[in-house]
């Protein structure tokens, strides 16, 4: 069972045993307990199929647990799949100004906030393009210009950039953890990276195969704002091996 309701102050998601079992019997979670703080960026990596978007959905409301409960501390809530989920007809102005629109929000209102979400994800001047004419990293950016018009207080991203080249998701890495420093959202984070997992987050969560569970989880101590070059660090490398060391075990 699954409940949504405020909790404390500073705590934006709150699951306790949460478990999900889908109605063909496949387990996907299991005795999951999490905890998403504001100010933090919890960033979950395990293998494939063991329920780390499952996780996601509960968490936004679009599933509910089968046991457990997962409290919500916020309904500002933004949201960012894998794909970018454009509307193919609408520019990026328009795309961006979709979900403000879809709350009823007046146009000079949701302009405006559009307006700044795109100058954040740093897109000023492509307004007008389609999302045919757009590479897919500026997908991605509209995708996430466009959560960002709800000011939302917790973000979930589902492997964002999980089809995009290095070079791509090493820029986009940077560029949302400029946003994360400067509007101070909580987030949760799904990747297949550990790489991409250490560098973004404040907290890596470590996820067994299915039925999904913790298996362990590490407080990443670089600070923030965080410099790109701490990638090519001893510190930076140790810790990846370390996650990645656990990602081994919990899928063994």
């Amino acid at each position: 069972m699954s409940t949504t309701a405020p909790v404390a102050t500073d705590t934006l998601l709150d699951f306790r045993n949460v478990e999900m079992t889908f109605p063909n019997g496949t387990v996907a979670l299991r005795g999951v307990d999490l905890t998403v703080n504001r100010g933090e960026f919890v960033t979950v990596v395990g293998p494939s199929g063991c329920g780390k978007s499952t996780l996601l959905r509960i968490a936004s409301g679009l599933e509910t647990a089968s046991d457990g409960t997962a409290h919500l501390g916020t309904d500002r809530i933004g949201y960012v799949f894998q794909d970018a989920t454009l509307l193919p007809w609408r520019s990026v102005l328009a795309n961006v100004e979709l979900l403000a629109e879809l709350q009823w929000q007046t146009i000079a209102v949701r302009r405006k906030k559009a307006l700044e979400a795109i100058e954040l994800v740093g897109l000023t001047g492509f307004e007008k393009h389609l999302p045919k004419q757009l590479s897919g990293g500026m997908r991605m950016r509209t995708s996430l210009a466009r959560s960002l018009t709800l000011e939302p207080e917790l973000f979930l991203f589902d492997e964002p950039f999980g089809a995009l080249d290095e070079i791509t998701r090493e820029r986009l890495n940077d560029e949302l953890l400029k946003l994360f420093v400067e509007k101070q959202f909580a987030g949760l984070f799904i990747t297949h990276s550990v790489s991409e997992a250490v560098y973004l987050s404040t907290k890596v969560v470590v996820m067994s195969g299915r039925p999904g569970g913790i298996v362990k989880t590490f407080d990443v101590p670089f600070p923030m704002p965080r410099d790109p070059d701490i990638r090519f660090t001893p510190e930076f490398a140790e810790l990846v091996g370390e996650v990645s060391h656990a990602l081994r075990e919990g899928h063994s």
